[in-house]
């Protein structure tokens, strides 16, 4: 827990300043090459091991993002968007039938590739729809990333005091339903205060409030997910390049389910 809390204390600040200082071009190619990483090491959970296969999938990813960049609020922009937030419902569906996909076969291999793609690139707009999309986008962002942080926290602190009741025993033993109500508590906190502070009030911030809600069960959704694909890959982090936090993956599971619902939340919103 001490190296969890250093190394937190270390890349908050980091994470922080970019979003908040750094204009959204700069964001996207700092964030892209992160995200691409991540992608690295879900390629190795999923047990491709020659490394210039590896490699060629990832500059295809980048290749595509660099497109959607291009053109960045048009059809395909949004689409990618509202397929990110489709495809954490078919991830939902998915947790309730852990075996599915289990089997190392060729196909299954693919499907997992496809979803790599959804979970990557989505997210990756997404973050980037808010950041320079809306007014006080960057301020949007931190909140939407802040609802994540903070819910993990209150997930973690209510699971070790309260948790009794197993989550998804299959999937991820150390979950508990106490944890659920624990992020959803903690981030309910965080969610009227942040709305308010941008300024919003009644309806407004009620709506917001109610969006902030939906994206921390999408939050719990990415974690879950990514703790289903590491049981099947008989792993226990994606990584090691965080001292007691894992890979890069592990550390955004999270984020990559919450980033599509907060920006297609917010968008429907200010519609």
């Amino acid at each position: 827990m001490k190296t969890r809390i250093l190394t937190a204390l270390v890349l908050a600040p980091i994470a922080i300043a970019l979003i908040l200082l750094v204009p959204t071009i700069v964001l996207a190619a700092i964030t892209g090459a992160v995200f691409l990483y991540a992608l690295w090491e879900w390629t190795r959970m999923l047990g491709l091991r020659g490394n210039s296969v590896r490699a060629l999938l990832v500059t295809a990813h980048g290749l595509v993002m660099l497109g959607l960049w291009l053109s960045r609020g048009s059809i395909w922009w949004w689409g990618v968007v509202l397929a990110g937030v489709a495809w954490w419902l078919v991830a939902a569906l998915w947790l309730r039938h852990f075996s599915f996909g289990v089997a190392p076969t060729k196909e299954n291999t693919t499907f997992k590739l496809a979803a790599g793609l959804l979970i990557v690139v989505p997210a990756w707009c997404s973050l980037l729809q808010v950041h320079g999309g809306l007014s006080h986008g960057p301020w949007w962002t931190l909140f939407g990333l802040m609802l994540v942080w903070v819910a993990d926290s209150g997930a973690y602190l209510a699971g070790s005091r309260w948790g009794t009741t197993k989550l998804a025993p299959r999937i991820s033993p150390g979950k508990t339903w106490a944890g659920v109500y624990g992020a959803l508590a903690a981030s309910a906190v965080v969610g009227v205060i942040g709305a308010w502070l941008l300024g919003l009030r009644g309806t407004a911030l009620a709506g917001v409030f109610l969006l902030a809600m939906l994206t921390v069960l999408a939050s719990i959704v990415g974690d879950l997910f990514e703790s289903l694909i590491k049981r099947h890959a008989n792993v226990k982090d994606s990584g090691d390049l965080f001292p007691g936090h894992g890979g890069m993956f592990d550390r955004l599971d999270s984020v990559f389910a919450a980033l599509p619902v907060w920006a297609a939340g917010l968008a429907l919103l200010r519609a």
